[in-house]
């Protein structure tokens, strides 16, 4: 009802023409299928209603944040401005612009939930099996940009290091890879989706676009998940991800020298703690160093920090998309965790395990108390304190104190659905 005629969506009241997260056609989809499930029926004409707006914002990103028309956005998006070297809203300090890991990854997202809307819209309309093939050109050429850059073929993604790094692009044409390991690194995997094998064999013409583009452009379809094995599950998976490049994500994040913590997944690398990120540009140092409680400048105030500490949204989203490679991969992937233990668990049981880190922090442990309460003895133990949980903005990435405000239920009242 708040959109734009240009299709933009406002991010927050304080600030409409901010670029957020594309989550809605996500939200969409949930709730299209949480209202299947309690009323036994489909909701088509809700879907297809929302589905009309969602395409003019689509659209409205792939015009406003792609500045090179390379499939690659820029912007920096849900708050995670200063979880870089640099400001990412802000012009890069001596020109030049980022190419964004998150920022392409967030769009291919919106692309795979996109098709699987229309995919759904097709079975009742077969009109839409054109826009699933149009979403499912738009995450092939998106994982193309994310892959091969510009014309020295530099992608976002480090085989050194196995991970996904921001690109800065320099006014002379050189570009640099921006060596810090963050949550920016980890949103490709938000890029998934699972579809059963009896929808596939309704949707033809979808089908002979996609063989079209395994014979003509193996390129591009060399860089996602092989779509037409189904492992034997009768599942199709479309990801940015194949299951090699998926591992080596996992390492890090469930290494607890790196992302993983008593309470969640950290927005920074651990190890910049002892070891702090300097890049060097135009005779400026830029320090990026762990901090797992409020920030320690002044930047956006001093209260937000994605340095460090653990924030409900993304944990979120990184659970969900396990359980939907869960789906197709099975029990038969497993992987190490936590990383150098020498246990292998499935994704499911990894989903599982990270859920229940994220509620400890309201959980009362062995001593009686809360992680959220920050040893806080009235909090933690008077009566008229101890039952009435806050729901903070976001979370010591160490120990679970609540940090931030002390009000966000919308996003960390996602616990509920853990």
């Amino acid at each position: 009802n708040y959109m734009h005629p240009n299709g933009q969506l406002p991010a927050y009241e304080w600030d409409f023409a901010d670029a957020n997260p594309p989550v809605h056609a996500l939200a969409t989809w949930q709730l299209y299928q949480l209202d299947k499930q309690e009323n036994g029926k489909e909701d088509v004409l809700f879907l297809e209603a929302i589905f009309q707006k969602l395409l003019l914002n689509f659209t409205w990103w792939v015009n406003q944040k792609d500045s090179e028309g390379n499939n690659i956005f820029e912007g920096g998006f849900l708050g995670l401005d200063n979880i870089g070297v640099f400001n990412r809203s802000a012009p890069v300090p001596g020109g030049g612009f980022l190419e964004q890991a998150d920022g392409s990854s967030w769009m291919a997202m919106y692309a795979v939930n996109m098709m699987q809307i229309s995919i759904e819209l097709a079975i009742y309309n077969p009109v839409y099996e054109q826009m699933a093939i149009k979403f499912a050109e738009h995450f092939l050429y998106i994982a193309g940009s994310i892959a091969d850059i510009g014309d020295d073929m530099l992608g976002l993604w480090d085989d050194q290091d196995g991970f996904y790094y921001d690109l800065l692009r320099k006014p002379d044409g050189e570009s640099d890879r921006l060596r810090l390991r963050t949550l920016v690194g980890l949103i490709p995997m938000f890029a998934v989706m699972v579809f059963d094998e009896n929808k596939w064999n309704k949707l033809p013409i979808l089908k002979e676009r996609l063989d079209w583009f395994m014979h003509q452009r193996p390129d591009l379809v060399a860089l996602v998940s092989y779509w037409k094995d189904t492992k034997g599950t009768e599942q199709h998976l479309f990801s940015l991800l194949r299951g090699h490049r998926m591992k080596l994500l996992l390492k890090r994040m469930l290494d607890p020298a790196e992302f993983l913590s008593d309470y969640g997944i950290r927005s920074i690398s651990k190890i910049y703690q002892q070891q702090p990120y300097n890049y060097y540009l135009n005779g400026a140092d830029y320090q990026v160093r762990y901090n797992p409680a409020e920030s320690d400048t002044a930047m956006f105030g001093g209260n937000s920090n994605w340095r460090g500490p653990i924030w409900m949204p993304i944990n979120y989203l990184l659970i969900q998309s396990l359980k939907n490679f869960q789906e197709y991969y099975t029990d038969d992937f497993k992987v190490e965790y936590p990383t150098n233990s020498g246990s292998y668990h499935s994704l499911a049981e990894i989903a599982a395990a990270l859920s229940g880190r994220l509620k400890n922090i309201f959980l009362r442990n062995e001593k009686g108390e809360r992680a959220v309460f920050g040893g806080y003895e009235k909090l933690n133990h008077d009566p008229h304190f101890k039952d009435y949980i806050l729901f903070h903005e976001y979370f010591h990435g160490d120990n679970g104190k609540g940090l931030g405000a002390s009000h966000q239920t919308g996003w960390t009242g996602l616990i509920a659905l853990l």
